[in-house]
């Protein structure tokens, strides 16, 4: 179990996350190996399209003031705390890691803001959501595939979906427009660089939505 410290977020300052520390890396829990058996603690750290997102949302606001919102696979919660600070109605954040859930609750509660947390990676197919969120999804083969399905499915329902992506491989530009791009500072022990080029896009509309 990593421990964590209260950090301010690099490209959104106005929000604090327990975050493990700045010279750790996503597999030192495990000895530097990857456990089939237990996912790895994305939540300890807060990803670059993470950021460029909840930075879009805190600087646009009419994105998800008084509507319903969802962050699927929140991590941290960085995109979710953006959106609750945003002035969004409600705001759900939801991710299969029961280690996230924990920590997107403290991380709530350390910046003052109300999310609810569903350890659900679908975010709950039956409720109803205007706006769907998700930072930093595309990172592997097969959890790209089953984002790009959950999204098109809540855009297919009328949700508008914007997600935040610096270029990982498997993100499907295809689906998406870009909103806008920022300059990103990241740690070096996780991404090889300092600061990463990421984009904020919208899902382009499908047959199926409203």
């Amino acid at each position: 179990m990593f421990t964590t410290e209260l950090f301010h977020v690099p490209l959104v300052p106005e929000i604090s996350l327990h975050l493990a520390g700045p010279d750790v890396g996503l597999f030192d829990s495990s000895g530097g190996e990857f456990r089939g058996d237990e996912p790895p603690p994305f939540w300890a750290f807060v990803w670059a399209g993470g950021q460029a997102l909840a930075r879009y949302v805190l600087d646009h606001p009419e994105v998800v003031h008084g509507l319903r919102v969802l962050d699927l696979a929140a991590g941290s919660g960085v995109v979710a705390i953006a959106a609750a600070e945003a002035g969004a109605a409600s705001v759900t954040a939801a991710d299969l890691d029961p280690a996230a859930a924990r920590a997107i609750r403290r991380n709530a509660a350390a910046n003052g803001v109300t999310v609810t947390v569903a350890v659900d990676p679908t975010g709950d197919a039956g409720a109803a959501y205007d706006v769907v969120l998700a930072g930093d999804a595309f990172y592997a083969p097969s959890v790209a595939r089953r984002m790009s399905t959950l999204l098109r499915e809540w855009a297919g329902q009328g949700a508008r979906v914007l997600v935040g992506d610096p270029g990982r491989g498997y993100f499907p530009d295809r689906l998406f427009r870009l909103l806008a791009e920022s300059a990103v500072p990241v740690r070096a022990v996780l991404e090889k660089t300092d600061t990463l080029l990421t984009g904020v896009y919208e899902m382009r509309a499908t047959s199926g939505r409203r």
